[in-house]
């Protein structure tokens, strides 16, 4: 079977004016064509089932832009979602009508900003979205905006908590968002624990409000500043803490773990804690048990207090020991302290909370002492 003669003649002259992208909507049996000089249409006639003249339109049109004999190439499909497109191929990529060929695009290392328009002309959809605003090229180009601007008005439409952190997250890079637009997302995280994991994970930068520093004993912090200048990061990460940003994000973090939704969000806030603390541990193991990271910090103290000139900020105050040993175990948890109380990883809700009190409830405590107390 072959495509209608009056079909191939207006395929012809569409591909013969150059188009950067094409799209075929399925249900209309109408093919789009992006130009220099705007769309152009391309109303099929099928001479079979639809579905099976629209596997043909692909076909031709792939044996036209690739030289292939079939549709999008099977080889092209593995790599698509792996990013290992060659750079030259994507605009004929563009040219297929075929929604995984634009998937390919929005994944290739080499996405331009022209590019990225085209492939969003082609495939409006979120998840396209995200891939590209991942790219720092394009985020910072003229389509930044633009996408960031769709995944926010999605949001509300998303069901499932990955999505919903990475739209999150993703959106508030730089220069996306405007102040207003910003704030209105914060007040919204407010009642949602997904939207706040999206804001921990895009930095403290993010995070709209400022809560007051932790006042410390000014000869601890003198003390502190002068080992942290050594290069020691402990030292900085309690300065880093005990700042208004550093406190925020403590207490945003703690809102989070206080009622989170479903397990997705517990382990993103898991991770958070790791990447926060994480120079205290060369080698974070998301797997260890609760009891293994506390026996960790203490071993991680007890070395600390033998060395100088960290001792000498240990005896100066008598809670910065604890603090210390708070913040190591804060940079191991993962996994490994969920499993032993909470197996079924299906558990949501209210059953998996009570579950997780026996784990939470602890860095909670940790949480609170590295707020001086507060809430």
């Amino acid at each position: 079977m072959e495509l209608s003669s009056e079909d191939q003649l207006r395929l012809n002259v569409l591909l013969a004016n150059q188009p950067q992208a094409i799209r075929i909507d399925e249900g209309k049996l109408i093919l789009y064509g992006l130009g220099p000089r705007g769309e152009a249409t391309v109303r099929l006639a099928p001479n079979s089932r639809p579905d099976t003249y629209v596997r043909m339109v692909r076909e031709w049109l792939s044996g036209r832009v690739l030289g292939s004999p079939g549709s999008y190439p099977v080889y092209l499909s593995r790599w698509t979602r792996m990013g290992q497109m060659r750079a030259e191929r994507l605009e004929q990529l563009l040219l297929l009508g075929e929604p995984e060929a634009v998937v390919a695009v929005v994944c290739a290392p080499g996405l331009t900003d022209a590019l990225a328009r085209s492939a969003w002309w082609a495939m409006e959809d979120a998840e396209n979205a995200r891939r590209m605003l991942g790219n720092p090229i394009i985020a910072t180009g003229t389509m930044g905006e633009i996408l960031a601007a769709y995944l926010l008005d999605y949001l509300p439409f998303e069901t499932e908590a990955v999505p919903i952190m990475e739209s999150v997250r993703l959106i508030l890079q730089p220069g996306l968002l405007d102040a207003d637009a910003r704030a209105e997302l914060w007040r919204k995280a407010a009642r949602k624990q997904t939207y706040l994991v999206g804001f921990l994970r895009a930095g403290l930068d993010a995070l709209p409000e400022t809560e007051p520093e932790r006042t410390l004993d000014p000869a601890v912090a003198d003390s502190l500043r002068a080992v942290a200048a050594t290069g020691d990061p402990w030292a900085g990460l309690m300065l880093r803490v005990c700042s208004g940003p550093g406190q925020t994000w403590l207490k945003t973090l703690a809102a989070v773990l206080a009622k989170p939704p479903n397990q997705d969000v517990v382990t993103a806030a898991f991770a958070c804690l790791r990447g926060y603390f994480g120079a205290l541990r060369e080698e974070p193991d998301p797997d260890a048990l609760f009891a293994e990271l506390v026996a960790d910090a203490e071993r991680f103290v007890a070395a600390a207090q033998c060395r100088s000139p960290i001792a000498a900020c240990l005896r100066q105050s008598p809670t910065l020991a604890a603090e210390v040993a708070a913040m190591h175990v804060l940079s191991g948890v993962g996994l490994g302290v969920m499993r032993p109380v909470l197996p079924d990883p299906t558990t949501q809700g209210t059953l998996m909370q009570r579950r997780l009190a026996p784990v939470i409830d602890p860095l909670m405590e940790r949480i609170i002492l590295l707020r001086g107390g507060r809430q």
